[in-house]
């Protein structure tokens, strides 16, 4: 028997069925394919998962005020405007053929009036090149002919030369749009602009006015949908939809006090705003629409975690730890060297977890090279003398041979025994290592992701730690934890965090920072430099490696790209090798390199036999080698601010003075520029985090889909600081009355949203 379909649409109806309601001629591929675009921005696998609410979800980039656009007389130079024109002609010129130079590469040049003549003829230009450029050209100049008439927005420069206003587009798809003529309205048009005419792009003549007339959406293309269908097919369903069908998530009385918009109305108004609001409000997403949908998502996502917090505290652990004198007394046995203030403030709050009788879940911030291994290898130390196993997983199996040999150095007359275990160990030390960690003979473990899987059964953990907690996915963590009875952990990073992101990222875990360096570090100098100076840095090399020191060279590519024409390591290896430097050892180092391989490379350099290591960013995380005094970054515009901090950390960690240098290109962009200025002014990772997090964003500094925390639709924890305290603190009010029908309704909503599923094993 074939199930019957729901008579309307609400926000849980599949995509893949929208094609049963006649929406905006989606047929059933189509509505396919919406689908599987869909999937990966809302974070889905699978296309038939995705909702409705979903595609409610995504969001516009800009808006457009087409119901009054601007004139050729309002413009200035510089001016950011849209403007409704008609062709008078268009043409696309080769500037370059497609020979041994590159591929043939082509601007195509529109000049344009509006439909009162108010001032001199524009022009709207931008490049094609690619294989089939002559072919997109072609496309082009069928769709643009005389008399088309199209709406464009960018910013208008003056041209002197040509006494006219020029736009340069960079994605025609979706800053140019052509628009139906009257008698077109009444039939289906091909106009969007794309190199070819695909049926994702066939728009609905039902719909040719919601184009027209308004403040309209604009949205980035959705996988083969351009930015007119997808406005055609989310008006289509948010009238076909019913008001009651959009279920209000948040309490009535948390409407009223914080004065939001009831969620119908801020999906509806998010996309097409009314005609009586502040286009300046959308644009800098503060309209009600957008305060209303902003702190929705904080108060979730804060919620959530909250609640993950409080289920943590009523948890117990086999036992609280011992700390006593004798205690204290071992550890200062293995101490190398006195702590530092803060690393004594620190390790005081981790003692305080161990102590008591719920699981420690603590992380620890720290700039690069602060000090943070020696506080936990205290903490293992706790542990196993209280006949605890711990273990310690880092990121790379560099990272953690590193690890596991300075461990050993530091225990080595302690009767602990102190293994390592990654995944390019051989399959019989594996197994011998596992019995012994299953017969609780391995007192400390340190390792890789091979620490999660299936064979690896700890005696008694009672402590893990975790390196660089933002490289490893949620349920990696979960697994590490459930091989004891929830034991202690410790996460550690050196990527500091901005506070804001910190409430959101690990809002269920406690906070420790150690601000404070060890004594007797002289500061970095960072030098900016370009391809004129290389000389210069030829003989900065040569200085320092003569001087006893060492030098690492680092590029952002393995081999060689086509694509993108930048230095790779593997040839600038050979040509430092053989060119530059022949009488010095050099050495390679990659990801796609073997372990056995990798490790032989870092015991050389280790060991001081290999004078400049050239390495990809595999050595950016907790690689130590102290008499390294030179950091070379080849095409350091290509970075991130952490990434470049990160790599930076690697010299300076002694008390000689050490350079970096970051080498950049001509190819420079704006926001390049400013990264690669912070980097030269200071080397304080906390303020660089909050610079990288204001250019970046919080998804891109730490990987927020990695981390288990849902992508925000359209938050911003550096824009929309305010609404993320106001909604952590009416998420916290809520949680203080866990036994109040309305936090119950609320525990219960968080319980059955999917996207809180990774956030809730933490």
């Amino acid at each position: 028997m074939i199930p019957s379909m729901p008579s309307a649409i609400s926000l849980n109806t599949p995509i893949e069925d929208l094609h049963n309601f006649r929406i905006a001629r989606l047929g059933d591929q189509l509505a396919h394919k919406l689908a599987l675009a869909l999937a990966s921005h809302a974070n889905k696998r699978n296309a038939a998962d995705v909702t409705v609410e979903d595609l409610l979800n995504y969001l516009p980039m800009r808006y457009e005020d087409r119901s009054h656009p601007a004139a050729i007389k309002d413009l200035s130079d510089g001016m950011e405007a849209s403007l409704e024109l008609i062709v008078l002609r268009a043409h696309g010129y080769e500037i370059r053929k497609g020979f041994g130079r590159g591929p043939r590469l082509f601007i195509f040049e529109i000049k344009a009036h509006d439909a009162a003549h108010t001032g001199p003829e524009v022009i709207v230009w931008w490049f094609v090149s690619g294989r089939r450029a002559y072919e997109i050209v072609k496309y082009y100049k069928e769709k643009l002919v005389a008399g088309t008439r199209f709406i464009t927005f960018g910013r208008w420069e003056w041209n002197a030369a040509k006494s006219t206003y020029k736009l340069q587009l960079h994605r025609p798809a979706d800053e140019l749009e052509i628009l139906p003529s009257p008698e077109q309205q009444l039939l289906t048009t091909e106009e969007e602009i794309g190199p070819e005419q695909s049926e994702e792009n066939v728009s609905d003549p039902a719909l040719a006015l919601i184009h027209v007339g308004r403040r309209v959406p604009v949205y980035r293309k959705l996988g083969p949908f351009n930015s007119k269908r997808v406005r055609e097919i989310v008006h289509a369903v948010l009238t076909t939809l019913e008001p009651q069908a959009i279920e209000e998530t948040l309490p009535d009385d948390l409407l009223k006090r914080i004065k939001l918009i009831p969620r119908t109305r801020a999906l509806n108004e998010i996309h097409f705003p009314p005609p009586d609001v502040s286009m300046e409000d959308y644009e800098r997403a503060r309209s009600p629409a957008h305060a209303r949908m902003i702190f929705e998502d904080f108060f979730w996502v804060t919620f959530a975690l909250g609640l993950k917090r409080g289920r943590r505290a009523k948890e117990s652990k086999a036992a609280p730890l011992r700390i006593d004198k004798i205690l204290y007394n071992k550890i200062a046995a293995v101490l190398p060297f006195k702590l530092t203030e803060a690393q004594r403030r620190v390790t005081r709050e981790i003692f305080n977890d161990l102590k008591s009788t719920a699981p420690m879940n603590r992380l620890l911030q720290g700039d690069v090279g602060s000090g943070k291994t020696i506080v936990a290898l205290i903490a293992m130390v706790a542990a196993m003398e209280n006949d605890l196993q711990t273990a310690l997983m880092a990121p790379t199996e560099i990272l953690a041979e590193q690890h596991a040999r300075n461990i050993k150095r530091l225990l080595a007359k302690t009767p602990y025994r102190i293994e390592r275990l990654t995944g390019s160990l051989p399959a019989a030390q594996k197994r011998e290592l596992r019995m012994a960690l299953k017969t609780g003979e391995i007192n400390a473990v340190i390792g890789t992701h091979a620490l999660v899987q299936e064979g690896v059964v700890f005696d008694k953990l009672g402590l893990a730690v975790i390196d660089e907690q933002h490289r490893f996915g949620v349920m990696q963590r979960a697994e590490l934890r459930a091989r004891g009875f929830n034991p202690d952990v410790l996460v550690m990073t050196a990527t500091p965090i901005p506070r804001s992101l910190a409430m959101t990222v690990y809002g269920d875990l406690d906070v420790s920072v150690i601000d404070q360096m060890p004594p007797g570090r002289t500061p970095i100098e960072t030098i900016v430099a370009g391809e004129d100076q290389r000389q210069d840095v030829k003989r900065l090399i040569s200085r320092e490696v003569k001087a006893g020191h060492q030098v690492y060279v680092v590029y952002p590519l393995v081999e060689e790209s086509e694509k993108m024409d930048l230095k790779d390591a593997t040839r600038r290896y050979e040509y430092l090798r053989d060119v530059v430097f022949p009488r010095l050892p050099v050495g390679l180092l990659h990801g796609k390199m073997k372990p056995a391989e990798k490790e032989t490379v870092m015991k050389a350099f280790v060991a001081g036999e290999i004078k400049i290591l050239v390495s990809t960013t595999v050595i950016e995380v907790g690689v130590d080698v102290p008499n390294a005094s030179v950091m070379i970054v080849e095409h350091a515009e290509r970075f991130g601010l952490s990434q470049l901090h990160q790599l930076r950390g690697r010299v300076g960690r002694g008390a000689k003075k050490s350079y970096c240098v970051l080498l950049t290109s001509d190819k420079k962009t704006a926001v390049a520029e400013e990264r690669l200025g912070i980097m030269a002014k200071t080397t304080d990772g906390f303020v660089i985090a909050e610079k990288d997090l204001e250019i970046r964003g919080p998804g891109e500094v730490l990987g927020t889909r990695q981390s288990g925390l849902p992508e925000f639709r359209i938050g911003n924890l550096v824009r929309d600081r305010l609404l993320l305290e106001s909604a952590k603190r009416e998420a916290e009010s809520y949680l203080s009355k866990e036994k109040s029908p309305m936090t119950a309704k609320l525990i219960a909503r968080i319980t059955r949203d999917t996207r809180f599923g990774l956030a809730a094993i933490g």
